[in-house]
């Protein structure tokens, strides 16, 4: 095929031009299924766009090759195609063949070790533990192996027998076309025997359900959203492959009196009127303890305080955040009558002197207003 007779290739795999390595992988094995010889016999054009594709993931799925073509087009890149004349490295099948026919066939093959799959397990902490560390015994589900059987699946005193159908090879091989194939004999599920009687407790699986204690430390600094991984504590791997991870996702609970921004901690404080004015020494509660902070006189609402090292501890590092004390004027409410005139005699003698946030905002409005 000419290059100038070529399609491009973005348009071959029905993805646009700046599709994930995902999204080329996925369109790919949709193509390669529909347009397979296998499937299309004797079909000409399913052959010829079953090579298009091969042609077009080989250049798409290579980041080199794929810049390449974005910038020169098909003159950037020599055609791929079935050139290599097989499936090893250098082809798109490399790394997809057992893929998409593993899932069109079944293709398991005997033997092989599994690896266990990942556990996910939610932990819900308190503040101050997300904080300073802590740790926690978790009880998770785990399938082990039966005990009655010993993890053969079969009644005891009986045994797996060899497939009759594979023969023991766990596979069946058929050839169609120029391929040969092979598909998981459907008799033993890909396992190379048979349980013809098998074990009342675990059905032939070879396993049960369980539960373990494991005791997890949480690290100083973690946050919502943090995962702490432990090792081979997943689930249990099958023929000889490794146990999977479990994974523990951290939630931390909310605090009455307390937020987190980065490693520091946010303490609003109330405090009255009389206090902002005249200034006042006032007791703060930190994460450990209380301290005593000393209030200016004329603290305005909003204004806000640092504690040096009272914040959160950093992550897997060195050192402390802060605490950021932000101080709130509490307005009266619910004044007794005494109390009232006091304040409206306050408010006869008082001049501007005494309001400078007032004063300097009625300035602000005149000058808008010249």
């Amino acid at each position: 095929m000419a290059n100038a007779d070529k399609r491009d290739y973005y348009e071959v795999l029905g993805i646009h031009r700046n599709a994930s390595e995902t999204e080329i992988k996925k369109a790919y094995r949709k193509q390669a299924i529909q347009f397979h010889p296998d499937k299309n016999p004797d079909d000409k054009a399913a052959e010829d766009s079953f090579k298009e594709a091969n042609e077009a993931y080989e250049i798409l799925s290579d980041p080199q090759k794929r810049a390449q073509y974005d910038q020169f087009g098909h003159a950037g890149v020599t055609s791929g195609g079935f050139s290599s004349g097989g499936f090893g490295a250098g082809s798109p099948f490399g790394d997809i063949f057992g893929d998409i026919f593993g899932d069109v066939f079944g293709g398991r093959q005997r033997g092989r070790g599994r690896r266990g799959d990942d556990l996910l397990y939610n932990l819900e902490i308190s503040f101050e533990e997300a904080a300073f560390g802590v740790e926690r015994k978790i009880d998770i589900p785990y399938a082990k192996r039966c005990d009655t059987c010993k993890g053969s699946g079969a009644k005891p005193g009986t045994e797996a027998k060899v497939c009759p159908t594979c023969r023991g090879a766990g596979q069946v091989r058929f050839q169609q076309g120029f391929f040969s194939v092979s598909k998981t004999c459907s008799h033993c599920n890909g396992e190379g025997r048979v349980i013809d009687t098998p074990c009342p407790d675990c059905r032939g699986v070879g396993s049960t359900r369980d539960k373990k204690s494991l005791s997890i430390k949480i690290p100083p600094g973690v946050e919502t959203g943090n995962r702490l991984k432990v090792a081979g504590e997943g689930g249990q791997g099958t023929k000889g492959g490794a146990n999977g991870d479990l994974y523990v996702a951290i939630e931390v609970n909310e605090h009455a009196i307390f937020a987190r921004e980065g490693n520091d901690v946010i303490c609003e404080v109330p405090i009255s009127i009389a206090q902002a004015a005249l200034g006042c020494e006032i007791e703060v509660p930190t994460l450990e303890n209380q301290v005593s902070l000393k209030i200016p006189e004329g603290t305005q609402s909003g204004r806000t305080f640092k504690l040096r090292g009272k914040g959160i501890p950093v992550l897997q590092g060195y050192g402390r955040g802060d605490q950021i004390v932000v101080i709130r004027v509490e307005t009266p409410t619910s004044l007794n009558k005494r109390q009232k005139e006091i304040l409206e005699e306050f408010a006869r003698i008082s001049g501007e002197e005494v309001h400078p946030l007032k004063r300097n905002f009625i300035s602000k409005v005149m000058d808008k207003l010249s």
